[in-house]
């Protein structure tokens, strides 16, 4: 077997003599992914990929290099950090985190296990799917990590979900070392109330899960819930915990004296801006129509609202937020914002010489949302004048994703839509898309990832749902998506196959793709000159 073509099946953490290219690898040339969709702004572009250009992403020279086998499904983004050093070593690792409650850290390079953990407590076991669909057969660790560099180390921030053997369920907040997978502080487990009229209202860990990906923001990390499918009562959380300590720092409840309004957005984080802003959308639920002086409803209810917020006097609150005028409706039709992620432009200048700062994103009624990051419009029953931008029927179906940008460009992959892209000129989006894939994308439709060398090479990624857990990768010139430059499906004889997840973003760093499965990780990269498949992998223990 040639050096660039072998096959390592090992436990964990147990040492082989391996070769000097493997042992002492190049020095990182890639950018750190340290959170979902590269940026806390949701950006999705990686501006630091050397690798993969325009010419060589083709079937005949890029593919399935390699698989990282896990125990459970892999719903999170995995994440990536270069020149780590492990056991005296550097090391480009990647993360990632299962349904099993199961974190594992993988050398980029050779895809060999460095460590394996789990964050299960004693005589415990991953929750049970609480009898829906979303997530199943069972819940562990869902939302994208997060991770905080400390020096040459770092700790990696999850939540997980367990159940004990009495039928007491628990979610908690880990901190692990990213260096070892060691418990780097002790765990928190999630518990809150808020005021509401009744007294309070209680966060009960059985009725949530956490998967909207994690933010980090001003040392706080922030976690956003969902319910299981809309089962049972529930409302909409947002509980942030001091990054060092991982004592609760902050809690608000978005429909304190109404009901649903969760935060899932199809995997997608919170979002944030460089004043430490939080923007997120939030599910059908309550909305206040009554509203106090200042615009805002009066008692607290934000549901089926695009939101803005932050810790003004160390209190966590809503500062500005829109609703459509027709909520209402929207919530009772199922029809709601929060199926979408919420994305931070880069500042822009309009026709006139204003800055503007905006924030996109879309939700089940086919229209693309932009909001004016410093008055967002709130709500008016006559109409949505106040809002900065509303394109109706931007996208041919339900947004169960988020867009990504690149170059003054918003890309969108909605449900039974092609991929679309949306050009910025003078600080307004595009009514219609001045390119589209020729590809549709069936539910749960996509979120696209970015990768370029700065504006050059900019190449859009995005992986498709076939039915009965087959997933396709595409990827397609960022500057007109009618260009296909590869497609999974495309390539002779299954080569590059794999079973799919829902809500998968595919995350690019170092001339590779990494792409979440059912029970792992699939990497493609470029292959070596003859276009024979590369066989690197790591088989886990059972």
């Amino acid at each position: 077997m040639g050096a660039a073509v072998f096959a390592l099946f090992v436990g964990a953490r147990v040492q082989r003599k391996l070769p000097a290219s493997v042992v002492n690898p190049p020095e990182p040339v890639a950018a750190e992914v340290l959170t979902y969709h590269n940026d806390v702004g949701r950006t999705g572009q990686n501006l630091q990929e050397k690798i993969l250009t325009l010419k060589n992403v083709k079937p005949g020279g890029f593919g399935k290099v390699g698989f990282l086998y896990a125990d459970g499904l892999v719903d999170a983004e995995p994440l990536y950090v270069p020149g780590l050093e492990i056991d005296g070593r550097r090391h480009n690792v990647v993360f990632v985190a299962t349904e099993h409650d199961s974190v594992y850290a993988f050398d980029a390079d050779n895809l060999v296990q460095l460590w394996k953990v789990s964050v299960l407590n004693p005589n415990e076991t991953p929750s049970d799917d609480r009898g829906c669909a979303q997530v199943s057969p069972e819940i562990g660790v869902t939302a994208t990590p997060v991770i905080r560099r400390n020096g040459e180390g770092g700790w990696l921030y999850l939540v997980a979900m367990s159940k004990d053997s009495k039928g007491n369920y628990y979610q908690r907040l880990h901190a692990l070392d990213i260096t070892s997978g060691a418990e780097a502080a002790d765990p928190t487990t999630i518990a809150a109330t808020f005021p509401n009229r009744k007294g309070v209202t209680t966060f009960d860990p059985k009725q949530y899960k956490e998967r909207a990906a994690l933010l980090l923001e001003g040392g706080i990390v922030y976690t956003t819930w969902a319910s299981h499918c809309d089962m049972g009562e529930y409302t909409g959380w947002v509980i942030g915990y001091d990054a060092l300590t991982l004592e609760q720092a902050q809690v608000l409840n978005l429909t304190p004296n109404g009901s649903d309004g969760a935060v899932w957005m199809s995997g997608a984080g919170p979002a944030a801006d460089a004043e430490g802003n939080i923007y997120l959308l939030d599910a059908n639920g309550t909305f206040d129509k009554t509203r106090d002086a200042a615009g805002f409803p009066r008692n607290g209810d934000f549901g089926n609202a695009f939101l803005k917020l932050h810790a003004r006097s160390a209190k966590l609150s809503v500062v500005d937020y829109f609703n459509a005028h027709n909520t209402s409706a929207q919530s009772g039709r199922d029809e709601d914002l929060g199926s979408g992620g919420a994305l931070v432009l880069p500042d822009r200048t309009d026709i006139s010489g204003n800055l503007r700062q905006l924030a996109v994103g879309a939700g089940k009624d086919r229209r693309i949302y932009v909001v004016n990051r410093n008055d967002m419009g709130k709500f008016n029953r006559q109409g949505d004048n106040a809002i900065y931008q509303k394109i109706d029927d931007a996208l041919a179906g339900a947004e169960f994703a988020m867009p990504a940008y690149f170059n003054n460009t918003v890309y969108f992959g909605a449900v039974g839509d092609s991929l679309k892209a949306f050009p910025i000129a003078n600080a307004k989006l595009a009514a219609k898309p001045e390119s589209m894939s020729a590809a549709t994308f069936a539910y749960p439709g996509a979120t696209p990832s970015i990768s370029a060398h700065g504006t050059s090479n900019g190449i859009v990624w995005a992986v498709e749902a076939r039915g009965s857990d087959a997933g396709v990768l595409h990827a397609y010139d960022a500057s007109n998506l009618a260009t296909e430059l590869y497609s999974s499906n495309a390539v002779a004889g299954g080569r590059d196959a794999f079973a799919d997840n829902k809500f998968i973003t595919p995350m690019i760093a170092n001339g590779r793709v990494y792409v979440g499965t059912s029970s792992g990780v699939m990497v493609f990269g470029l292959l070596p000159d003859d276009g024979r498949k590369v066989v690197w992998a790591q088989k886990t223990s059972p």
